[in-house]
């Protein structure tokens, strides 16, 4: 009896429990899919560059010496300021030159005066050798006596001259514009001609940059360039994110250099001068002459694993696909690809940061905007080219 008892409860218990379980069939909610930015790649007509270092050099730089010795008797310019060709810098003390002039102004006049009294005296000499009253001998000695006399003042003229430049010399000027340094010897030193330097001078108005170029690399890219092209570059000063300065090309060496197989270029920089200065480390950018339509893409959306670089595009279902990719050129925030996408790829704008391949996404469409992006640098005589380029765009 005890056991059919228990065997009734144990099959109440079970049924019980059997009530209170979830229905087999029952659907699992679905979490929401991820909203993800996506945009169509775009195709730009791009040049590859060439990235160069170099240091900004002043067409014109002056270490100032003095051209006579002296004592510094002013300092005529306000240190680290804009200087003009002929502004005073430096004067010295011009008395002891006064003086030279002084004498030699008087040793002139006193040997105007001989002149004088020797060309009365060849005049006379000569009326009496009309008239027989003196020897030959006598007269050629007056003559040479006049000569002498015209020859001691040219020489003394000449001194003067001399006298007079090394008292203007005491004014100490610019010779070319620029942005003067500090006065490196000051008020009260003496100074010794031609080796005391006294300040420096830079010019301003334009710089150089000076690059070295491989030869394999010029051979392939740029044998056809000329001075004459002003091939156009852009630079980068150190701490600056983009190439904001615009020049060109306006020397190319006459040889390469055997020791090191490269030839030295120059790049000549025009603009925005005030924010350029001698010395600074900068970077160009060269662009070859071919132009070709790439696919772009931003910098953000290339991932990287063990073995290549890669984007995410938008496949069937909105399931994300890997795609491997061989990147080219970078241009401002964008890269330029070479192989692995096609023009009508869509692809996850900011990369694998969130998502990753086989992942169903809910996309949000966007455009790219590359408004201001340099995609190419052309010579300044193909500006037309430019234009169409421009326009397509």
């Amino acid at each position: 009896m005890n056991k059919h008892l228990i065997s009734i409860v144990i099959t109440i218990a079970i049924i019980t429990l059997a009530g209170c379980s979830p229905e087999p069939n029952a659907q699992k909610q679905q979490a929401p899919l991820q909203s993800i930015d996506v945009a169509n790649v775009i195709v730009k007509p791009v040049q590859n560059w060439h990235t160069y270092t170099t240091r900004l050099e002043a067409p014109e730089q002056v270490a100032l010496k003095p051209r006579v010795s002296g004592v510094i008797e002013h300092i005529a310019f306000n240190e680290g300021e804009k200087v003009k060709e002929g502004d005073l810098l430096f004067q010295l003390d011009d008395r002891p030159f006064l003086a030279i002039v002084a004498s030699l102004e008087a040793q002139k006049d006193s040997a105007e005066a001989a002149l004088e009294q020797a060309k009365s005296e060849e005049k006379r000499a000569i009326r009496l050798t009309e008239r027989k009253a003196i020897s030959t001998e006598q007269a050629e000695s007056r003559t040479s006596t006049l000569r002498q006399r015209q020859a001691q003042l040219d020489a003394l003229q000449a001194q003067l001259i001399a006298a007079k430049l090394e008292l203007e010399f005491t004014s100490i000027r610019s010779p070319i514009d620029g942005i003067i340094s500090r006065a490196s010897i000051t008020k009260g030193n003496n100074v010794i001609a031609g080796q005391s330097v006294l300040t420096s001078i830079v010019s301003d108005k334009a710089m150089y940059a000076y690059f070295d170029v491989d030869e394999r690399t010029w051979n392939r890219s740029f044998s056809d360039v000329t001075a004459n092209d002003k091939q156009q570059v852009v630079m980068q000063k150190v701490g600056q994110d983009d190439f904001a300065f615009k020049g060109y090309i306006d020397f190319i060496d006459n040889q390469i250099d055997s020791a090191t197989g490269t030839l030295r270029v120059r790049a000549v920089f025009n603009e925005n001068q005030s924010q350029l200065r001698a010395g600074s480390f900068a970077r160009i950018k060269l662009a070859a002459n071919g132009i070709s339509d790439k696919i772009i893409v931003p910098d953000r959306a290339i991932g990287t694993d063990l073995k290549n670089r890669f984007v995410l595009t938008v496949g069937e279902n909105n399931i994300l696909e890997y795609k491997a990719i061989q990147v080219g050129e970078l241009y401002g925030s964008y890269r330029a690809i070479n192989a692995g996408l096609v023009a009508t790829d869509v692809i996850a704008v900011n990369g694998p940061a969130r998502v990753g391949p086989g992942m169903p996404i809910s996309p949000n469409t966007i455009i790219l905007d590359s408004t201001g992006v340099t995609f190419t640098l052309l010579p300044i005589a193909d500006a037309n080219l430019t234009a169409q380029l421009t326009s397509q765009e």
